[in-house]
């Protein structure tokens, strides 16, 4: 029965491990990206919030989502941009940058159908694959963001609940409470564990004690040979 109660929390204890190194591998990593970001957003207001040079951002329109032309992006995509020199751009790269028509906040991501070069000043003539007429207004060298490199179906509608009250619950609140949860029932059952073997230990010296003090009772108790 000790046996296999000890086999039992050890199972236990690897299990908890295992969902540890999972909590870990998954909560970490999104904790400090999400938590990177927002410190970013409100404490330059101004800038798109980047993590190592990569900039994640919802697509809000379907402008790019053409049916003939790559990449199709689609209203409720998240995007990742890196970002890159306004010199490496390239016809036919995908761009993020700030809307030269916007209120200087917006960010557009649109193809690059022309570089060109007016006054010293490097511009971008852009389209959205899935609009009929090019952009109005060319794109200035600094107003640039970042390429284009990834596109994540879906997960911009999961971005913008993570942006609400319950979105910050749910991603620095809800693992922080996951941790310490995982931590807390690790030690109970590292404690519950320790102390078992504890028990089971002093119960086999008890057991030993007694039957030493049986034989020497015994022997105590044994007549000497005689002859007459």
């Amino acid at each position: 029965m000790e046996h296999n109660s000890k086999k039992e929390n050890n199972a236990g204890n690897k299990a908890l491990t295992i969902i540890g190194i999972v909590l870990c591998v998954i909560l970490v990593p999104m904790l400090i990206v999400n938590c990177t970001l927002i410190i970013k957003s409100y404490v330059n207001t101004e800038e798109v919030p980047t993590f190592g040079g990569f900039c994640p951002m919802i697509v809000l329109t379907d402008s790019m989502n053409s049916q003939t032309e790559d990449p199709r992006i689609s209203k409720g995509d998240l995007i990742i941009c890196k970002q890159t020199d306004a010199e490496n751009v390239q016809v036919g790269d995908v761009i993020s940058f700030f809307d030269p028509e916007g209120n200087g906040t917006s960010v557009v991501t649109h193809k690059v159908i022309e570089v060109f070069t007016e006054d010293g000043e490097l511009f971008f003539r852009t389209k959205g694959t899935n609009n009929n007429t090019e952009d109005k207004t060319p794109v200035p060298a600094e107003n640039l963001v970042g390429v284009y490199k990834l596109r994540i179906p879906f997960a911009g509608h999961v971005a913008i609940f993570l942006q609400t009250t319950p979105g910050l619950i749910v991603c620095i609140v809800l693992p922080i409470v996951l941790f310490v949860a995982y931590e807390l029932i690790r030690r109970r059952k590292f404690d519950k564990a320790k102390q078992e073997d504890t028990d089971a230990l002093l119960k086999e010296l008890a057991a030993l004690r007694a039957e030493k003090e049986q034989k020497e009772k015994a022997s105590e108790g044994t007549p000497e040979d005689s002859t007459n």
